[in-house]
């Protein structure tokens, strides 16, 4: 990292100086030689001394500058052979300060094997000039699994890999026998018969399945007039899979062809993009993607990165369609023409009609995976709401309660409830035994309780937590006392951990968020109050119920225990039917004797021992 008071370095000065006015793509690097950022720039000299003046900066420009100790360029000829550059270096470094894609991978193709004289239909991910017909790339790839797997089973292709010479036959395999193939290695179809099967695949592949579907119908009735009701069946069911398929692929009519859609939605520091490929008329796929540390970027700013990552020469279509313009819409054109050995690309920015509507369903598909995929905005948005209320330094991310429970001193036990992005993780809820406080003292066992769990959060536990994570916020279920308690054990193990108290009213509902002072936090929006009064009552109600588990235990085995003639077998015979010693309290005599083992005699036993 560069010292700022000798900043940028001597060594930088004198590289800048050495800059050309060409256009070329810079490497920023820190002093490990890790690169922390690509760009492309058209005239280097320019672009890259901007990094190290004296000019108002994003945080996240100003972070990655502090961590520069050098730099590389390459030249090149032109702007476009710059982005082509940039674009790659990108995909082969991902580096640290560059938005990235978080999925960038070789999307899937349905291949058909038409070199063969008994093609297969299967999944690849390279596209290779060896006489198959390819269809895609598609991004779900759970999808194009689904495709397949419909293709095969339908038609009943040919599964296995085998090459089977005219005239020799051999014995079918367990497909065959499931009616999942014709049989071709017993010489029930021909290799003319099969090619018309195959051709019918390539025809729903292609969206040309209204044909297919007329054909089907057709022969379905030919088979039913010559009383042929199981070949009928047969055509009726394959009928009723391809237009299942047809719904599947096409979720909605559209007048558009051979387009992409995409939809933005920015949220803090997150971006979610959603990209619909529609062909031949129809919605055949989508993807989304979840950019994070992206809140100093525009809309068209991540635009503009997400397309230059996105598509390959195999991926471009003829149009793009989006709500934001940003600054390089024409050498970004100009570059997936190039890629692609496309003659035109077209860019469209609807304002009005059918086009802004499918930029809004993408959009609002965008939202969904943002709230499915990480936090959801909502819970986020309370997160945030709380670190302003209680002035946080951070979002607390993970909030950990803690309380106790015990009747007239007996059975103390404590609950961990743990929220993560504003949900309950009870994965990581814990039930603790006080082990060190006799008596009813709740300051004592709660100090217990906190010098038990606490005690992982320092370093020489790291990574050996039984508790999880070290708590970004702690809510204690109870006043300025228990607030104290948990201050001084924090400050004991040295930490750094916000607490505060959940508060309840008379009537035993949560009232408001204190300090170690007795400062009240009002709680304005009904969302964070339901929150907070979520987390309060779930730790109570965790610490209770265990409380009263392990009560019911010590009693169900000191009353069943203490009879004569009453084993262990005998008692897990008798609670499994009743449930609870109270309910064989309740029981009568003939009840008690259906249990295995009981007689008259013993069951009288049993309900005088009980009622003592």
């Amino acid at each position: 990292m560069q010292d700022n008071n000798s900043f940028p370095s001597e060594r930088i000065k004198e590289d800048l100086k050495k800059l050309p006015e060409k256009p070329g793509v810079y490497i920023m690097k820190d002093k490990n030689d890790t690169i922390l950022y690509v760009g492309k720039a058209i005239i280097l000299k320019n672009r890259v001394r901007q990094y190290f003046q004296k000019t108002n900066k994003t945080e996240r420009i100003k972070k990655m500058v502090s961590q520069i100790d050098h730099f590389e360029y390459i030249v090149v000829d032109s702007e476009m052979e710059a982005l082509i550059l940039e674009c790659n270096l990108i995909k082969l470094h991902r580096p640290k300060y560059n938005v990235l894609l978080k999925d960038d991978k070789m999307y899937p193709y349905i291949k058909i094997t038409m070199q063969e004289d008994f093609p297969t239909v299967r999944i690849t991910r390279k596209k290779l000039n060896d006489g198959a017909k390819y269809f895609g790339p598609y991004t779900n790839a759970y999808a194009v699994k689904e495709t397949v797997e419909f293709l095969n089973k339908t038609f009943k292709l040919k599964h296995c890999r085998k090459i089977f010479k005219p005239g020799k036959l051999e014995t079918p395999c367990l497909n065959y026998h499931i009616k999942r193939c014709m049989g071709i290695c017993m010489g029930n179809v021909t290799k003319e018969e099969y090619a018309k099967t195959v051709q019918q695949v390539v025809n729903v592949l292609d969206g040309k399945s209204e044909e297919l579907l007329k054909q089907i119908e057709k022969e379905m009735q030919q088979a039913s007039k010559k009383l042929n009701f199981e070949k009928a069946a047969e055509l009726r069911d394959k009928k009723n899979s391809i237009e299942n398929l047809m719904q599947r692929q096409k979720m909605d009519s559209f007048t558009e062809n051979n387009i992409d859609v995409i939809g933005i939605v920015k949220y803090l520091d997150k971006a979610s993009i959603e990209i619909f490929n529609i062909r031949n008329s129809k919605m055949i796929g989508g993807e989304n993607f979840i950019l994070k540390d992206v809140e100093e970027f525009s809309e068209g700013e991540l635009l503009y990165d997400f397309i230059k990552q996105y598509y390959n020469e195999d991926n471009v279509p003829n149009k793009l369609m989006f709500r934001y313009e940003f600054e390089d819409m024409e050498l970004a054109k100009q570059w997936l023409l190039k890629i692609s050995g496309r003659k035109n690309i077209e860019f469209k920015v609807p304002k009005r009609g059918e086009k802004v509507k499918l930029i809004e369903m993408a959009e609002r598909n965008a939202k969904i995976s943002m709230q499915n995929k990480t936090d959801s905005i909502e819970n986020e948005g309370l997160l945030v709401e709380l670190m302003q209320l209680l002035h946080l330094e951070e979002l607390p991310k993970r909030i950990e309660s803690y309380d106790i429970s015990n009747i007239s001193g007996t059975d103390i036990v404590a609950g961990i409830v743990v929220f993560e992005n504003a949900k309950p993780k009870k994965a990581d809820y814990r039930r603790l035994k006080i082990k060190t406080v006799e008596g009813q003292n709740d300051i004592a066992c709660m100090r217990e309780v906190l010098m038990r769990r606490l005690k992982y959060c320092k370093k020489d536990f790291e990574g050996k937590s039984p508790f999880g994570p070290i708590p970004s916020l702690i809510l204690m279920d109870g006043g300025i006392s228990q607030v104290r308690v948990a201050k001084n054990v924090i400050m004991e193990y040295n930490l750094s951990i916000p607490v505060y108290g959940m508060v309840k009213n008379d009537k035993h509902r949560t009232r408001t968020i204190v300090d170690e002072d007795g400062k009240e936090y009002t709680i304005q929006s009904n969302e964070l109050f339901h929150l907070v009064t979520f987390l309060q009552d779930e730790v109570h109600n965790t610490a209770i119920e265990y409380h009263r588990k392990l009560r019911e235990s010590r009693v169900r085995q000191s009353e069943l225990d203490k009879i004569e003639g009453i084993g262990e077998v005998k008692k897990k015979a008798l609670l499994k039917k009743f449930k609870s010693v109270k309910k064989i309290k309740e029981a009568s005599i003939e009840e008690l004797c259906e249990v295995d083992g009981i007689n008259e005699v013993l069951a009288k036993k049993i309900l005088l021992s009980l009622e003592e």
